[in-house]
């Protein structure tokens, strides 16, 4: 079923063994095309793994299995020095990890500025969420709570989307939601123009848990359920883009980390040998969705074009 969404997502046919080849209506190298105002931007956040843990490891043969589909990278890296969790999190929301070194709660780290991405959106009136593992929605979801982590949601560090920190503040509990809304936004096309979207601490290769105590195989089993829904929706049809990466490497390495990228307009297959950063993923989203100005480091990033056909 998976690959069958898979394929029917990417116009594939099926050729002998199992392998697959691009359709000739989407062939390598297609001609420019401008995203249209239905194109929408996914974002995956998976933790604390080298891109070495993850390529060619049959531990995650549905990640692997994206590859020939996807555009990849070789050298993506944190920036400089940057750890743990939280300051990248912060990083790919506003460019900066505003002074942030460690992965205090928003109580401690929240932030004042309205310099970041979602308050981009807000003001151009486009629609954003952030989907998360393991909160149930009632609240602003300030605090941790099962396998969820505020730490692993950059929207509720900013105070003017958690309204100075208020757990009853309806701008931030109608934009952090339980992930399992996602499928029925998937199922009605009512997904946000930006979904930001993070496993829980189990599933997203952070901590290894019951029963198969291995992060590695857990996140890739969460993958392959989370994925092709994505893929098979009318928003992916219509041009959207799904990025797949990492927050940091293990042990507080920079990497390099992964980086995966599925549209329609990728070059399927290429690893692009370019240095990036997380400022280029935040700058390649500024460009999909027509916000700025450039948050942060991103004004000095290279984008992720390189990985696609066409951009943007």
């Amino acid at each position: 079923m998976k690959t069958q969404l898979l394929v029917w997502a990417f116009g594939l046919t099926l050729v002998g063994c199992g392998r697959e080849k691009p359709a000739a209506d989407f062939p390598e190298g297609a001609g420019s095309s401008t995203m249209t105002s239905t194109s929408r931007v996914f974002i995956i956040l998976m933790e604390n793994h080298n891109w070495f843990d993850i390529k060619d490891s049959p531990r995650a043969p549905f990640t692997n299995g994206l590859l020939p589909l996807a555009a990849s990278t070789a050298q993506y890296l944190t920036p400089p020095g940057l750890h743990p969790s939280e300051p990248n999190y912060l990083w790919l929301e506003a460019g900066t990890n505003f002074s942030v070194v460690d992965d205090n709660p928003p109580a401690v780290n929240h932030q004042a500025s309205t310099q970041h991405l979602v308050t981009q959106l807000r003001a151009a009136k486009l629609s954003w969420k952030s989907y998360q593992e393991d909160i149930d929605g009632s609240t602003c979801p300030l605090t941790a709570h099962d396998k969820y982590d505020p730490k692993h949601n950059p929207m509720v560090f900013f105070d003017d989307v958690t309204g100075n920190g208020d757990v009853n503040d309806p701008y931030c509990i109608a934009h952090n939601r339980p992930y399992q809304e996602l499928a029925v936004d998937l199922m009605n096309d009512t997904v946000p123009s930006y979904a930001f979207i993070t496993p829980n601490l189990c599933d997203d290769t952070h901590d290894a848990c019951d029963p198969q105590q291995d992060p590695v195989r857990q996140g890739d089993d969460w993958l392959a359920q989370a994925v092709p829904p994505i893929l098979a929706s009318k928003a992916f049809q219509d041009g959207a883009t799904l990025f797949i990466t990492w927050d940091e490497g293990e042990a507080n390495s920079d990497g390099p980390i992964g980086m995966i990228v599925l549209a329609k307009r990728v070059k399927g297959g290429y690893v692009s040998p370019l240095p990036f950063t997380h400022s280029s993923t935040l700058r390649t989203i500024q460009e999909l969705l027509g916000v700025g100005p450039f948050l942060g480091d991103a004004v000095n990033a290279t984008n992720l074009s390189d990985l696609f056909q066409s951009f943007p």
